[in-house]
């Protein structure tokens, strides 16, 4: 025990001597490599970097134009502070370094116990109990801890490893500062916005939670962008129930039932009851059908991210006689809070109201 102590604390030495080249403190330029190998020991499953800058030109008029048309819906924050979403420089002063990451939450498949992909809730009959006949369904990212927290706090580990303050030397962000993370995402490398609009990492598919740090040091090599491998694949577009995706990696978020059960706090419309099948919080079919997942999705090894037993032993009628109570233990350091109680009872009913 006390050699492998030790030898943890000459690796720990080692990174942080190593990790900046000899430069003053405040211009010092940090070593991409040793820092996407602490990216990597915290659990992340990809990472790359690239200069702070202003998006590009295409981009802007992109974003822009998508918030004139309303494709926001009535997430009004998202029209807020818009000029720092364009220019991260913006958002963190003296920013010279933008990296981006990704973290794996795929729970396993739930919808065919011979695949290769049922790790769901790792034990057998844990599957058996989730692959009941009707069982109501979340969003595969919805079943472990809050994956703001989850990866904020890794980002976070990851700046104390490499001998860096947060709020001095950069910050961190998990989805919840202006910030555009797909596009920094696919000029760090790690993959491409597809056309379900969600970032696809070759060799891994898309059931990724993005992060980032906005640092004020530059790197000793940043990465060159992704290129778009979806092709003439147009599945995701064919799949998606409400038709929200407009096939070139943006979508009508007033027609998403994501937006619909999660954001909206109005009655669901008429169609929306009719399509969610079976799922009452967010939807996967975009991800789903996407070759990239079905070839390479594999469930996460993050203890934190993975399904909660007491979620998956929910059964149709637990779920619709959930009380407010029962509500924050089940959802305690959840993401699913996001859509509160009542918008998740409205939710539930919707599926009964579907399947009866």
């Amino acid at each position: 025990m006390k050699n492998f102590l030790v030898t943890k604390l000459l690796e720990r030495l080692y990174i942080f001597l190593n990790f900046a080249t000899n430069l003053p403190f405040h211009h010092r330029m940090l070593q991409s490599a040793l820092l996407k190998q602490l990216i990597q020991q915290a659990g992340f499953s990809a990472c790359g970097m690239t200069r702070a800058t202003h998006v590009s030109t295409q981009r802007s008029q992109e974003l822009q134009q998508w918030l004139a048309e309303g494709c926001h819906g009535k997430m009004d924050y998202l029209a807020r502070n818009v000029d720092k979403k364009l220019d991260p420089r913006l958002l963190v002063e003296g920013a010279k370094t933008i990296v981006s990451v990704a973290m794996n939450y795929y729970p396993g498949d739930w919808d065919d116990t011979e695949t290769h992909n049922t790790d769901f809730c790792d034990e057998m009959d844990q599957k058996e109990r989730f692959h009941r006949k009707n069982a109501l369904r979340l969003s595969r990212y919805a079943y472990g801890t809050d994956y703001h927290e989850v990866v904020k706090n890794k980002l976070r580990q990851v700046m104390q490893q490499a001998g860096l303050t947060e709020g001095v030397d950069g910050r961190v962000f998990v989805d919840t500062a202006p910030i555009d993370e797909k596009y920094w995402a696919e000029q760090c490398g790690l993959g491409w916005r597809g056309r379900n609009c969600q970032l696809i990492i070759p060799g891994m598919g898309s059931f990724f939670f993005l992060g980032e740090l906005v640092l004020t040091h530059e790197v000793d090599r940043y990465d060159a962008p992704a290129k778009n491998h979806c092709g003439t694949c147009h599945r995701c577009l064919d799949t998606c129930p409400m038709q929200a995706l407009r096939g070139d990696g943006t979508m009508d978020a007033r027609k998403c039932l994501s937006y619909l059960t999660i954001e909206c706090r109005d009655e669901l419309p008429q169609e929306a009851k009719k399509k969610m099948g079976n799922c009452f919080y967010g939807c996967d079919r975009c991800a789903e059908v996407c070759p990239w997942n079905q070839r390479f999705a594999r469930a996460t090894e993050i203890v934190e991210l993975k399904p909660r037993e007491a979620i998956c032993n929910m059964t149709p009628t637990d779920w619709q006689t959930l009380t407010v109570e029962q509500y924050r233990q089940i959802f305690t350091h959840s993401a699913v809070k996001r859509a509160k109680f009542e918008g998740l009872m409205r939710n539930i009913r919707a599926c009964k109201e579907r399947n009866e």
